[in-house]
C-alpha cells in the first residue's frame, strides 16, 4: 500500500488523537499535507510541534480562505466536525472527496477488521470482545473510538491479527471504501440530531459499516431492534447475517433459551453459560454480552473462553461502572451516557430506589421518554448544568417529589449522600453531553468518583 498517496495533496482537518495519527500516516506514505485546526496555537502545540518536526505544515486559529483550492485532492476530517463549516463545504463543491480517519486507515490495514457501531453499547461491546478473543489466544489490537486511532495501529498488524474498532456515526459517516471482515449494529435509537439533522441521516451513516461487504464477510444484527430488521428486509446487505436477540431466532444467531445463551452458527445448538452467571448488570449489557459472543465465536474464539470472559468481566470506565457502597448505598458512574436511551437502560437496570443525578449540554432535547421510567424507578432526581431546569420539569411531571437542582457534579453527589438511605442506589447518568461544564464524559465521570469517594 506504500505510495497509495504519494505526492497528493491532502488537507487534515482538526488536530485532536486521530487528525494528528493520519497526518502522521499520511506523510510516511508520500502525501503533501497540511493540519489545519480552529483552536489558538497555545491549545494545539502538543500535537502541533512534532508535525511541524516532521515537516508538516500546521495551521492553528482559524480557517484561512485559500485552505481548499482545486489543487488539493483530499480531505480528512475529524469525525466531530460537521460539515457545514466552510472548508468543508468548499471541498464538496469542488468535488474534492471528504472523509474520516477510518476510511484512510483501513487502506493500511493487513488485519481483518472488524467494526462495531450502534447508539449505546459500543465500548463496552468492543472491549468485551477485546478480551473475550485474547483469552482464546488469538492475536486482537482494539482501537478506533476507544484507545488508539486506527492510524495508530494498522501499519503494524499482518494478517494473523484481528483489529476490533469501535466506530461512531460520526466516522462512519465520512467512509467509502471501508470493508470489515465483521461488521456489528447493535441498536439505533435517535442521537446526534443537531450533528446529523435528520433519523435518515444517522441511521445511513450506521449503515455505511455494511456497504462494502460480500458474501465473504459477516453481519451480525439485533432481531430486537426493528431498524435493523427493516434494513435487512430492505435487501441492502451482501453479507452473511447473524443475529442476536434475548429472545430465540430463526436462522444462525446467538439468543436467550430457558435461561441460558445459546449458539447455533453451525446448525446445531451448543449452550454457553446461563444468563444468572452474566456479571454485567441490566438488559442491555445482556444484548452487549450477546453480540460480542457471536462476534468472537465468529473470529475465531473458543466457547470455553467466551463463557469464562462473560462470567469476570464487570464492565468499562464510565459505563455502569460500580464505584462504591457507602452506609449502605451504592453509586454507579455511567457518564457515557450522553442521551436520553442510553439513561433510560441505566435506570431500568436495578431494582432499587434510585437518586439519579442528570444533566449536561442542552442540545434542546424535551426527554418526554424518561417520564414512565422515572415514575416507576426513581425516587429523587438531582439535576445539573444547562438541561436541569427541563429535567426538573419531567421530574416533576413524573410525580417525583424529591427533586434538588445544583451547579456542578460535586455538589450532586453530596446532595444525593445526604438524601440517599441504605438500600438505594445512586446513579450518575446524565443523558447530556458533557461539554457545558466538563471536556468530556470521561472528565466528569472521573469527579464524580473522585467526589463519591471523599464521601467515605
Amino acid at each position: 500500500m506504500t505510495g497509495l498517496f504519494q505526492d497528493k495533496q491532502v488537507v487534515v482537518l482538526g488536530l485532536a488523537r486521530s487528525g494528528f495519527a493520519v497526518a502522521k500516516l499520511l506523510v510516511e506514505q508520500g502525501a503533501k499535507v497540511i493540519v489545519n485546526d480552529a483552536r489558538e496555537r497555545i491549545e494545539c502545540a502538543n500535537e502541533a510541534d512534532p508535525l511541524e518536526q516532521m515537516g508538516i505544515s500546521v495551521i492553528c486559529g482559524g480557517h484561512p480562505d485559500d485552505l481548499i483550492c482545486r489543487q488539493v485532492d483530499l480531505v480528512v476530517k475529524n469525525p466531530g466536525i460537521p460539515y457545514h463549516i466552510k472548508p468543508i463545504e468548499q471541498a464538496l463543491k469542488l468535488g474534492i472527496p471528504v472523509v474520516t480517519e477510518v476510511e484512510i486507515a483501513s487502506q493500511f490495514s493487513k488485519a481483518p477488521i472488524i467494526g462495531i457501531t450502534g447508539s449505546n453499547g459500543k465500548t463496552t461491546t468492543t472491549t468485551l470482545v477485546g478480551k473475550m478473543l485474547q483469552n482464546s489466544e488469538v492475536s486482537v489490537t482494539v482501537a478506533g473510538n476507544i484507545g488508539q486511532a486506527l492510524s495508530e495501529v494498522t501499519p503494524g498488524l499482518s494478517e494473523s491479527d484481528w483489529l476490533v474498532a469501535e466506530l461512531s456515526s460520526f466516522q462512519l459517516k465520512g467512509t467509502v471504501t471501508f470493508q470489515p471482515k465483521i461488521a456489528a449494529l447493535l441498536n439505533v435509537t435517535p442521537a446526534h440530531m443537531d450533528y446529523h439533522q435528520t433519523m435518515e441521516d444517522y441511521v445511513t451513516s450506521k449503515w455505511n459499516l455494511f456497504q462494502n461487504q460480500t458474501p465473504d464477510d459477516v453481519a451480525i444484527l439485533n432481531a430486537d431492534s426493528a431498524i435493523c430488521r427493516e434494513l435487512v428486509e430492505d435487501g441492502n446487505l451482501n453479507s452473511r447475517i447473524i443475529w442476536f436477540s434475548k429472545d430465540e431466532v430463526a436462522g444462525q444467531g446467538v439468543f436467550i433459551k430457558d435461561g441460558w445463551i445459546i449458539s447455533n452458527l453451525d446448525g446445531k445448538e451448543t449452550a454457553i453459560l446461563p444468563v444468572e452467571e452474566v456479571a454485567l448488570p441490566g438488559p442491555f449489557n445482556l444484548e452487549n454480552v450477546l453480540a460480542a459472543t457471536a462476534i468472537s465465536i465468529v473470529a475465531g474464539a473458543h466457547i470455553e473462553r467466551i463463557a469464562e470472559t462473560i462470567r469476570m468481566f464487570g464492565g468499562v470506565e464510565h459505563r455502569l461502572e460500580y464505584v462504591e457502597t457507602i452506609e449502605g448505598v451504592r453509586y454507579y458512574n455511567d457518564s457515557k451516557a450522553t442521551n436520553a436511551q442510553a439513561t433510560l437502560t441505566a435506570l431500568t437496570s436495578f431494582e432499587e430506589p434510585i437518586v439519579w443525578i442528570a444533566g449536561g449540554l442542552d442540545r434542546g432535547v424535551d426527554f418526554q421518554e424518561l417520564i414512565p421510567v422515572l415514575s416507576e424507578h426513581v425516587q429523587a432526581v438531582i439535576a445539573y448544568g444547562e438541561s436541569s431546569p427541563i429535567l426538573a420539569l419531567r421530574a416533576r411531571e413524573a410525580g417525583i417529589e424529591s427533586i434538588i437542582q445544583v451547579e456542578d457534579i460535586e455538589e450532586a453527589v453530596y446532595s444525593a449522600h445526604e438524601i440517599s438511605r441504605s438500600g438505594d442506589v445512586v446513579v450518575l447518568s446524565p443523558a447530556c453531553a458533557s461539554w457545558d461544564l466538563y471536556t468530556s464524559f470521561e472528565q466528569r465521570g472521573s469527579i464524580f468518583k473522585q467526589a463519591v469517594h471523599r464521601l467515605v
